[in-house]
């Protein structure tokens, strides 16, 4: 935990956890200043006046500092084994992708979506966001049909804010695809000319990658195709690849 995330208009911390990195890992002791945040509001700093079991108390708040920008991305993303989503939440949340929508894939097993992590998505966005100093959550949505969503709904995630679709704007992580990511990139700003070449949507797929059928109904809805090379890499390894681009933008 970077940051101590609070809930609006708090004077105390009172979640155990929180306690307890207070107490452990950051030793602090009362009269020392404390990192915090404000969830979806500003960062700042407070004084420990007096520390618990149970409660942390907090005197002279200023959260003057806004958090760091969203990036304008939307992750579209095969449910994976439910462990490996939680490290992926945790990582996405980190680097500021706005929006998640897990979506249902023929790889991804039917006892995937029923296990008891996909309750705790909170949880693991809230860890994301004390580690990376922000306090915006991640938005996540589920979409267990695959077909009508990219039917029904993925068009729209193209459209910019002008209303002008932009169906070179999406990409989609596939070993097999012609074009690799560096090509799209360079592509991409020879067309525009501009530095704003990355893409506002991303699929990757869960451990065994997309059907064919997969990509070519996410493609002829807009997506591109695009591969990191000859190797078949991990879908945390593809997050992490593709995402850290965004980083040196």
């Amino acid at each position: 935990m970077n940051c101590i995330l609070l809930p609006k208009n708090a004077k105390s911390i009172r979640d155990l956890q929180q306690i307890k990195h207070i107490k452990e890992i950051l030793k602090s002791k009362e009269g020392d200043s404390l990192s915090i945040g404000e969830i979806g509001g500003n960062i700042g700093k407070a004084t420990i006046t007096q520390i618990n079991h149970d409660e942390v108390q907090l005197t002279d708040i200023v959260l003057e500092k806004k958090p760091p920008a969203k990036l304008d991305l939307t992750v579209i993303l095969a449910l994976p084994r439910p462990k490996v989503l939680r490290r992926l939440i945790m990582d996405m949340t980190s680097l500021g992708v706005n929006k998640l929508i897990i979506v249902n894939s023929y790889r991804s097993q039917k006892s995937y979506w029923q296990s008891p992590l996909l309750e705790r998505i909170d949880e693991f966005v809230f860890e994301g966001l004390q580690q990376a100093i922000d306090t915006v959550p991640l938005m996540v949505e589920f979409k267990k049909r695959f077909k009508p969503f990219v039917e029904d709904e993925f068009p729209a995630l193209l459209v910019d804010k002008e209303g002008h679709g932009e169906q070179s704007n999406a990409v989609i992580a596939h070993p097999y695809a012609t074009q690799t990511w560096k090509t799209y990139l360079e592509d991409a700003k020879c067309k525009t000319n501009t530095n704003d070449t990355m893409p506002k949507v991303v699929c990757i797929g869960a451990e065994g990658g997309w059907l064919d059928y997969e990509v070519d109904l996410l493609c002829k809805h807009g997506c591109i195709s695009v591969s990191l090379g000859e190797r078949i890499l991990r879908t945390e390894t593809v997050v992490n690849v593709l995402l850290g681009q965004w980083l040196k933008v």
